[in-house]
């Protein structure tokens, strides 16, 4: 039995950026952190004695007998990108739902290719696990993501990405004070808005033409420079948040679906009620609400957001881990004879349907 849990992440600044559509071309940056929610999924050789091969557990209940069988695109392909032909059961849980725009998509990507390496008793880099994760949503999936998420959910922390024209990541810890992470962390707020959304068919709305959005793209860029300024200058904390709301504004111009009225309107209460700035922490449409405020008025935000699920959070800076590892015996041989059966099986009952 094999257990991984990988982070989820809070993007500040740079998000857009971060599409290959753009940065191949114009280069990119971001800067994120993960916190203290996470994507667990535990995983095991299925052994020889179920009529099934594969069982996955997730928001629903899969028992395939092959790997065409599986429904979940990202179990299926990662199970065939590393070859693994053996009976697998998976289950998947997290702290935070699916589609809120904590980058759930790719940390259940990185965390499901981490797993099922160590399953097979291999040691994986987060190098790595960054490469694979992003072939297999940009180019085997085809999905519109773009490249921050696996790479905070890899690496953990509070980092600086850098997306560089010729396709190269780089990725940096943001080497603070702890008092300067601390006088941060205090002064974010996180809400559940409630509406669920893909991000990706958000991201659709804007990144098929990226060129279009050129100057909201550069103003996003540029601001990650200054916001990673104002945190290592010792700069009073608050331009921060000021500049929270400035990113936030160009993010919406990028697409009508960014935001939509109801965000609109929970934005509009948090400022009135002392928030400096804040953002949806993903593509947008939806999902959570970050906020910047002041401790001193952080209670009048709760009261103006009082119909929504306040989380509270802290950063964390593991990255994705294996955090129990008790490898099973060995099925093996078993599992082999079960398949060759299977196969003699199939071809009886074909033999005799074509009779």
């Amino acid at each position: 039995m094999i257990i991984c849990r990988t982070p989820f992440r809070i993007s500040f600044f740079g998000g857009g950026t971060d599409y290959p559509g753009w940065y191949r071309a114009h280069g990119g940056a971001v800067l994120a952190t993960t916190i203290d929610k996470y994507c667990y999924l535990t995983c095991r050789y299925l052994p020889p004695f179920f009529e099934h091969r594969i069982r996955l557990v997730y928001r629903q209940i899969e028992t395939c007998t092959s790997l065409e069988e599986i429904q979940h695109p990202s179990v299926r392909e990662a199970l065939r990108l590393l070859k693994i032909d053996r009976g697998v059961e998976l289950h998947h849980d997290g702290d935070l739902p699916a589609r809120s725009g904590m980058g759930t998509s790719s940390a259940f990507t990185v965390g499901l290719l981490h797993v099922l390496h160590a399953l097979q008793g291999e040691l994986v880099t987060k190098a790595q696990l960054v490469r694979e994760s992003l072939y297999l949503e940009q180019e085997v999936l085809k999905e519109t993501v773009g490249s921050q998420d696996q790479v905070l959910a890899a690496h953990g922390g509070l980092r600086h990405v850098k997306f560089h024209p010729n396709g190269e990541i780089s990725s940096d810890s943001l080497v603070l004070p702890r008092s300067r992470i601390e006088e941060l962390q205090d002064r974010l707020m996180l809400f559940y808005t409630g509406i669920a959304r893909t991000s990706s068919d958000v991201a659709r709305s804007y990144a098929i033409d990226l060129e279009a959005r050129r100057r909201q793209l550069r103003i996003m860029k540029e601001l990650v420079d200054e916001s990673i300024d104002i945190l290592a200058s010792g700069m009073e904390i608050g331009a921060f948040g000021e500049l929270l709301h400035e990113a936030w504004q160009a993010k919406r111009s990028l697409s009508a679906q960014v935001s939509n009225a109801e965000v609109d309107a929970l934005y509009s209460r948090a400022r009135e009620a002392g928030a400096l700035g804040g953002k949806l922490t993903g593509a947008g449409g939806g999902g959570f609400l970050l906020l910047f405020v002041e401790p001193q008025r952080q209670n009048e935000v709760r009261q103006a957001l009082g119909d929504r699920l306040e989380v509270p959070f802290r950063f964390e800076s593991a990255g994705s881990q294996i955090i129990f590892y008790e490898p099973q015996g060995n099925y093996e041989e078993a599992d082999r004879a079960r398949q060759a059966r299977q196969k003699v099986a199939f071809r009886e009952l074909s033999i005799a349907e074509a009779s």
